[in-house]
């Protein structure tokens, strides 16, 4: 597996993708011998097992450009001569490109596409132009394709009507947290962060322009509800975006930093309401963690978005303030959704399994 940073613990969708099937993918199938090829400046130690899985960190320039291009690069030579990989799976169309350099070097391709990248608003025109170029690489280079994405499947279905039989739907799963033990004081940890139960609206997720907290701010500050507005995570590469975000912090808007899950779960299941106002995603993992909590659940009208298909009082249009301003003033018990059907349309357990069936086929090709 290359493509992303590491795992355990490590913020960001694709990461926690992986964090949650492949743990689950070696008890499914333990002949497995399955290496994450992740980068040195998110986990700075070297070589170590995770629940089974190995994970072995490589150099990466640290630059938003050339971080993820520059470690895959290394990871597919390393991949190829080093760990003599039979399969190699690269996560993310940015690494994609790559891809045909794997075909050559005589390894099974897959590719997860975990969104169209090239829509995200921190990419100048030329990083979206290679972006494109690798969704097309993962599209035409890989033996399998997996999509996260219901629209993005349909999307390439419809552009590649010959590739279809590669390009398999798989979704994201909703992460079934660990209970707390009771030694820990939820209620200490809430008030660390200055919070109380039930009286604050939380977003979770990078701190990026395409998460759309900026709107969410305004939103929060122009309605005023009875609230406070809480946000946990954080950058990967601080910038001007990132700190104009910052500096609005104040005693009723809270920035809470990247949190580990035990702390994340006690955030989901105490907020009054959950928002994600982004305006791309891939399929947005941390809305389906709080819809698997069973907490109000609020979100924008992307398409990506659209694919959990929650009731369409649990949307508002992307971009829009006022929507987002009205939505924020109503009753959140109208935003509650059925944590159950969450739970069964969204489940590590089968995406894990879908994955392994993924590997089966290409192995006995």
């Amino acid at each position: 597996m290359v493509g992303l940073r590491g795992i355990p613990g490590v913020m960001g969708g694709i990461e926690s993708h992986c964090e949650q099937v492949f743990p689950r993918l070696k008890a499914l199938a333990r002949h497995y011998d399955i290496t994450i090829i992740g980068r040195k400046p998110y986990i700075p130690r070297g070589a170590y097992e995770y629940q089974g899985v190995n994970v072995v960190p490589l150099p990466a320039i640290r630059n938003k450009y050339l971080e993820a291009i520059s470690n895959t690069a290394l990871a597919v030579l390393y991949a190829r001569f080093f760990l003599r990989a039979e399969i190699l799976h690269i996560h993310g169309i940015g690494p994609a490109l790559l891809g045909p350099l794997a075909r050559v070097l005589g390894m099974k391709l897959v590719v997860t596409h975990h969104g169209q990248d090239f829509e995200r608003q921190k990419w100048n025109v030329m990083a979206k132009a290679v972006l494109r170029l690798g969704e097309l690489c993962a599209t035409v280079a890989a033996h399998r394709m997996i999509v996260v994405s219901k629209s993005v499947t349909e999307k390439l279905h419809q552009r590649n009507p010959r590739l279809r039989g590669r390009i398999d739907y798989i979704p994201n799963g909703a992460t079934e947290f660990a209970e707390i033990e009771a030694a820990q004081d939820e209620q200490s940890i809430l008030a660390g962060f200055g919070l109380e139960r039930h009286r604050y609206i939380l977003g979770v997720g990078r701190l990026v322009p395409e998460k759309g907290f900026h709107h969410l701010v305004a939103a929060f500050e122009k309605a005023d509800p009875p609230y406070k507005l809480v946000i946990a995570g954080s950058a990967d590469h601080e910038d001007d975006y990132s700190r104009s975000l910052l500096r609005q912090a104040s005693e009723r808007i809270r920035f809470c930093g990247f949190q580990p899950h035990d702390v994340l779960r006690i955030l989901y299941r105490n907020a009054a309401l959950f928002v994600l106002p982004s305006s791309h995603e891939g399929l947005p993992i941390a809305a389906l963690e709080a819809a698997n909590l069973g907490i109000p659940v609020l979100l924008s009208d992307i398409r990506p978005n659209r694919d959990i298909e929650l009731a369409p009082t649990n949307y508002f249009p992307a971009g829009d303030l006022d929507a987002l301003q009205r939505k924020l003033l109503a009753n959140y018990e109208t935003f509650r959704v059925d944590r159950d059907a969450i739970a069964s349309r969204f489940n590590w357990g089968r995406v894990s399994e879908a994955t392994r069936q993924v590997y089966a086929a290409l192995a006995g090709a």
